[in-house]
């Protein structure tokens, strides 16, 4: 008989990986980075321990992201990746369950990009992988009421993709997907830092300066922080300090990017979900909702209210878990989304 650890579902991030399991509810949440041994491709390490060596290795040992923009990137690593993972999150006194998995998979993934997921997924020892779009996924968790006859809109966005969905009776209306996330956010501060300061800087210390003093909407707090790097001309270690306006310039391309999407999917949603969307507002999930103004910027450029769950971050993961509970559900969201227009 199997037991509580006989589903799972994970939300396969760009930036991170969170494991849902029935019965249990989010159980792991690992950083999607894995170390490897390059001379013979050989793990040496996953999640939290393999992030801490992120610019940190000798020369025989890198540490990677195996997903990129919301997909597989390297496959061969990302099996490795997932069976560690299932292994840690079934394993019950040395032995290993095959579960049932729901996997999580950006609404603009090409059929390519999808079957690499669900082949990894199963290689890594479930015994049946199951899609789920991430949209479809944020609106389950953000609590949204999707069986009903109206319209719910869904802006995720994550470390790797933005996933932009309208969803009425248990459907995909009409959804778009856009490869900008968070390690965007990240790369924009580097290509910022490089190019004022001359100062070499890596992702986690990107990841730190877009938490601390990032924002996407003047809140008329002048934030500063000391950041630390290498020197590009002399190669030393330098210091400077920085200010939450000039990195809130650095992102506005990308983040304009994303209002754009969302602005495209607002015109190609039919007349009577449209009006529905104005009265129960935007819900915005993922690790960017975190983004000091980023709410108050969706809503002034789209005029429509923007509300952001307790948890973001873990919506798709939490979604996914709801799902697993009713297997007929299930069934049914995995099939390809019927879109109506």
């Amino acid at each position: 008989m199997l037991g509580l650890g006989d589903r799972l579902g994970i939300d396969l991030g760009t930036s991170n990986i969170v494991v849902y399991a029935r019965g249990r509810g989010i159980i792991l949440r690992e950083p999607s980075v894995v170390a490897i041994d390059h001379r013979t491709r050989k793990v040496l390490a996953v999640g939290q321990e393999a992030q801490g060596m992120l610019g940190r290795t000798p020369g025989n040992i890198i540490a990677l992201r195996p997903l990129r923009d919301g997909v597989i990137a390297d496959y061969s690593i990302t099996r490795e990746m997932l069976a560690h993972l299932i292994r840690k999150a079934c394993g019950l006194g040395g032995r290993f369950l095959r579960p049932l998995v729901v996997i999580c998979i950006p609404s603009g993934a090409t059929s390519v990009e999808r079957r690499a997921a669900l082949d990894a997924t199963r290689a890594a020892g479930a015994r049946e992988a199951i899609p789920i779009e991430e949209p479809m996924a944020a609106a389950i968790g953000a609590g949204l009421p999707i069986g009903m006859a109206g319209g719910n809109m869904v802006v995720d966005i994550g470390g790797g993709t933005t996933d932009v969905a309208v969803i009425s009776l248990g459907g995909i209306v009409v959804s778009d997907s856009v490869r900008i996330g968070g390690n965007h956010l990240d790369e924009a501060i580097i290509r910022h830092i490089k190019r004022i300061y001359n100062l070499d800087i890596g992702e986690r210390t990107a990841e730190s300066v877009k938490i601390q003093v990032g924002s996407a909407f003047d809140t008329s707090e002048d934030q500063q922080m000391e950041v630390r790097g290498r020197d590009i001309v002399s190669g030393l270690p330098k210091m400077v300090r920085i200010n939450s306006a000039e990195i809130r310039e650095a992102l506005a391309e990308d983040i304009m990017q994303i209002i754009d999407r969302v602005r495209t999917i607002l015109e190609r949603t039919p007349p009577e979900l449209a009006a529905d969307i104005i009265e129960r507002g935007i819900t915005l999930t993922g690790g960017v909702a975190l983004l000091t103004g980023m709410d108050r910027l969706l809503e002034l450029e789209t005029g429509i209210p923007v509300t952001i769950p307790d948890d973001p971050i873990s919506s798709v993961a939490v979604g996914t878990g709801q799902v697993l509970e009713e297997l007929d559900v299930l069934r049914r969201l995995s099939l390809e989304p019927q879109r109506y227009n």
